[in-house]
């Protein structure tokens, strides 16, 4: 081979020109869900509905609260780019209340019925004299009544509790305040007088039942009832009101309450929240 002739090499192949992978057109960026207001308050009315509905003496408002709640979720839910979820949550409880309310009353006037013709029967005394009051209905002059209160020691028995005021201590801030230092001192022209009482569960509950189902109050000689909860006070062998009684089985301790001094007013007690109260005098 000459120097003129030239060396044939054959070309490498070129390696294809790579297609670029394919990419969508980026779309139109998701907006954002805007906060719903109307859906907040939708959801607080309809919850504070719920709530009142399972109270026997409010369920006027929860009744009124759960149809304003429930239209509020309606046009709530209906709002565009809003968020969803409290409008949806504010309509199922509306629903669930409304059937919760009619159940609570249902329950209310079932027991009043059951009320009207119970008897609440009043031990006067030694047990000399028995007296039956009307759980509802107009006081019949009997003992047992504001104006004619059963006296100390009287047994007043219902349906499901048998309670006995057993004493009642006046001008007994000095015991009380001893009882426990959160005990704050009683405001100006008032005392603290000290209650003991008997509560016995005379019912038949497999799960029993507690002695705060029994009130105690104190109304004052012009018919006015001292708010328990003015001043929480922890008397001296206060009562075991949180613990279960079963059939047969009783509590017996004190409670305190701040009453106008001097006092000269009356106990009422109520077997249950629906049942009538009976009044015991204080000495």
């Amino acid at each position: 081979m000459t120097d003129t002739q030239q060396t044939f090499e054959p070309k490498q192949a070129q390696p294809a020109p790579q297609q670029p992978a394919y990419q969508p057109e980026p779309g139109p960026a998701a907006k954002k869900r805007k906060g719903n207001v109307l859906g907040i308050v939708a959801l607080a009315v309809a919850a504070a509905g719920f709530i009142f509905a399972c109270v026997p003496g409010a369920l006027i408002l929860g009744w009124i609260l759960l149809p304003v709640g429930f239209t509020l979720g309606i046009i709530a839910a209906w709002r565009r780019e809003r968020v969803k979820w409290r409008p949806y949550a504010a309509i199922l409880i509306a629903v669930v209340g409304t059937m919760v309310g009619v159940i609570m009353f249902v329950v209310v006037v079932t027991t009043s019925f059951d009320n009207a013709f119970a008897e609440t029967r009043v031990q006067v005394g030694s047990g000399d004299h028995t007296s039956v009051l009307k759980a509802i209905g107009k006081p019949n002059g009997e003992a047992g009544t504001r104006e004619n209160p059963a006296a100390v020691g009287s047994t007043i028995e219902g349906e499901d509790w048998s309670v006995v005021i057993n004493s009642v201590t006046l001008d007994a801030t000095d015991a009380v305040l001893a009882a426990n230092d959160f005990n704050d001192a009683p405001d100006a022209g008032t005392e603290y007088i000290i209650i003991n009482y008997t509560a016995t569960y005379t019912g038949d509950d497999p799960d029993g039942q507690m002695p705060a189902f029994v009130g105690i109050e104190y109304v004052t000689a012009d018919g006015v009832t001292v708010d328990n909860l003015k001043k929480t006070l922890i008397a001296p062998d206060e009562i075991d009101a949180m613990g279960t009684l079963y059939t047969g089985a009783s509590a017996t301790g004190n409670t305190s309450r701040q009453v106008p001094s001097p006092a000269d007013g009356v106990i009422a007690v109520r077997l249950d929240m629906l049942a009538d109260k009976v009044f015991v005098a204080i000495q």
